[in-house]
């Protein structure tokens, strides 16, 4: 019998309770019920220590879902490899089940979730951690699975299950007869954090300490040559290569004088003409081979040619991930806690400095985003045929506009540097008029 899991099935399983009676047969792991330490400061990322120490609270005190959000169990962390938003449910930081509550915890998924649904996302959850003492209830977990109705299940692409254990892969045996087939196809086992590689940039998530320790834990004990194929060395930069590389560096190389890279000049130019009443646009993802594909060939040299693709969301989510993929974000490291403590200008006095914060940029960065802001007025204004106005821009494009020097990102980050985003959007004309 497995050490990790006991399972004893003094019953059959029948009808719609069954997983429930079955729940409390299931026992965790030894190295499941192991008692880790609370995440402490000196264990946190820059960006969330920089965000709290800025005094930047996700939700105010008396907001109905402070409780829940200050446990930070739940996480909005960017865009993934394709262009997917990405939320981070983490188990080790669920308190004991006494003091929580699960119900709250259920409707403050679905508030974080209802921000993002429109869009195509990602769920990734980290299951280490969860023990005997802040594990809920089967019929919790059954009563969730239902309360998310179409609307949420429909845009989820992937949900990313880290360092899954018997226990987990027996529960969700167990839930095979209410989860629909399409629904199960979205579900992946991650071992190793660096197998999340190919789906998210690590770094850019929010990863508990315990969770770090705990896989470096299992990672030591395979074998020296397992170990080196899990970390292959990443192969040099390509002469031509266009993602990735400082826009100081690609200015070097390109024909425009301002400094615009060539992949945001092609893929706005073509979004310009052919994406400009396209719903949703930049809310989907695109077909993931073909992600890889284009950007292969960008980063060889080769000619890219949108206008046979014929995809317009393959662009968008092309300028997304060069966006995203800079060594530094486009406004800059230098800017981040201006940019995240906006609000505390006075409103009338916002737009002058702005203006002068983005001054302060090299040429190259200023170049870029002003042509980006202004593409992105013109999407704007085609706001009442594709859906995206200020807030729903800003939402996809400002966490690839500027992240912590870590590149962490949190709930707590997140929305100030949104609402820095709106402001560009909507006060664009005086921002950029000198």
């Amino acid at each position: 019998m497995s050490s990790e899991i006991l399972v004893d099935f003094q019953d059959d399983l029948a009808g719609d309770d069954a997983p429930s009676n079955a729940l409390d047969q299931l026992k965790l792991s030894p190295m499941e019920e192991k008692q880790w330490p609370p995440d402490d400061l000196a264990n946190m990322s820059k960006s969330e220590t920089d965000i709290k120490r800025l005094g930047q609270a996700h939700l105010s005190w008396d907001d109905p879902f402070y409780d829940i959000a200050r446990q930070q169990i739940v996480e909005v962390a960017g865009d993934d490899n394709f262009g997917r938003k990405v939320i981070v449910f983490s188990a080790c930081r669920m308190p004991p089940q006494h003091q929580l509550d699960h119900h709250k915890l259920l409707m403050y998924l679905k508030h974080t979730l209802d921000q993002y649904v429109e869009s195509d996302y990602t769920l990734i959850y980290f299951h280490h951690g969860l023990t005997s003492e802040n594990k809920p209830s089967l019929s919790w977990v059954r009563d969730a699975y239902r309360e998310f109705d179409r609307k949420y299940k429909k845009n989820i692409k992937a949900l990313y299950i880290v360092h899954p254990t018997m226990f987990i892969r027996t529960l969700l045996i167990l839930f095979k007869p209410i989860i629909s087939f399409k629904f199960g196809r979205k579900l992946n086992y991650i071992n190793y954090l660096s197998e999340l590689e190919e789906i998210v940039k690590c770094e850019q998530l929010v990863i508990p300490s315990r969770v770090r320790e705990y896989d470096e834990k299992i990672r030591q004990a395979l074998k020296p040559s397992a170990q080196a194929a899990m970390s292959p060395p990443r192969s040099p930069p390509l002469p031509t290569q266009q993602f990735g590389v400082p826009l100081s560096e690609l200015r070097l190389r390109a024909a425009d004088a301002d400094g615009v890279p060539f992949v945001v000049r092609d893929t706005v130019n073509f979004l310009l003409e052919q994406g400009l009443q396209t719903e949703g646009i930049f809310r989907r993802s695109a077909n993931v081979s073909l992600v890889r594909s284009i950007q292969e060939k960008y980063n060889s040299g080769q000619e890219v040619n949108f206008y046979q693709l014929e995809d317009v969301h393959l662009a968008a989510v092309i300028l997304k991930k060069f966006l995203r993929e800079l060594p530094e974000p486009l406004l800059t490291y230098q800017l981040y806690n201006d940019v995240v403590n906006i609000h505390n200008v006075e409103n009338t006095s916002q737009v002058e400095r702005i203006r002068n914060m983005l001054h302060t940029l090299p040429e190259e960065n200023y170049a870029s985003l002003k042509f980006l802001i202004q593409f992105l007025s013109q999407v704007l204004a085609q706001s009442e045929v594709n859906k995206m106005n200020s807030a729903n821009l800003a939402v996809v494009f400002g966490p690839n506009l500027l992240w912590g020097q870590d590149a962490a990102m949190t709930l707590s980050a997140i929305g100030p540097i949104n609402n820095f985003t709106r402001l560009l959007l909507d006060q664009h004309q005086e921002i950029f008029s000198s």
